[in-house]
């Protein structure tokens, strides 16, 4: 699924795996990570957040609440990228249970460019790795071959101002919509400024 875990799809991937596998099977892929990295985009910001603070003369900023909640899953430009990755979790696909696949990580994004931070990129990749002798990945990263999967892209409310060099702390935490069990709930904490975001 998007962001790997939306829909749950991995979820009935576990269960064939304890109800069906033999004591020496193997499940592939055998590994997963998800990474965040920071991205720079102000004309991306302005078109779909700051633009309702005047629509053509209105002021709509009560839109703001509605629409930044909403992950947005897109091809990303990757000279919008401004941090080197952080991977916050890696699957062992042979060994994972449901239950971690709900996590809280605290994670820091090593900024690369003089801007301002305006949403934070989730995307993950794949390994075909354990007993292989021919070792093998995918990417879903920005500057990766496209995908079916694209990015998950969480837009901020407020641009934030880095550095080059400097670190950029946060933290996430994954969790199932308890009224819809395919949906995500994802709540990012980027230096201080919370939000939830719903992947549905």
């Amino acid at each position: 699924g998007y962001f790997l875990l939306f829909e749950s799809m991995l979820d009935s991937v576990l269960y064939a795996r304890d109800r069906y596998l033999a004591d020496d099977g193997l499940v592939y892929p055998d590994r997963c990570n998800i990474s965040l990295a920071a991205v720079g985009d102000t004309q991306k910001h302005c078109d779909r957040i700051a633009f309702w603070d005047d629509v053509y003369g209105f002021k709509m900023r009560c839109m703001k609440k509605a629409v930044i909640p909403e992950a947005v899953v897109e091809m990303l430009k990757p000279e919008t990228v401004i941090s080197k990755p952080a991977v916050v979790k890696t699957i062992d696909c042979g060994s994972v249970t449901v239950s971690e696949l709900e996590f809280t990580v605290d994670f820091s994004l090593k900024i690369t460019a003089c801007t301002f931070c305006t949403a934070i990129v989730g995307y993950f990749d794949i390994f075909f790795d354990k007993s292989c002798g021919n070792k093998i990945m995918f990417s879903t990263a920005p500057d990766c071959t496209k995908t079916h999967w694209k990015q998950t892209v969480f837009l901020l409310e407020s641009p934030i101002p880095v550095k080059t060099g400097e670190e950029l702390p946060g933290q996430i935490v994954v969790h199932k919509n308890r009224k819809d069990p395919r949906a995500l709930l994802i709540t990012l904490d980027i230096a201080g400024r919370k939000q939830t975001y719903s992947l549905q």
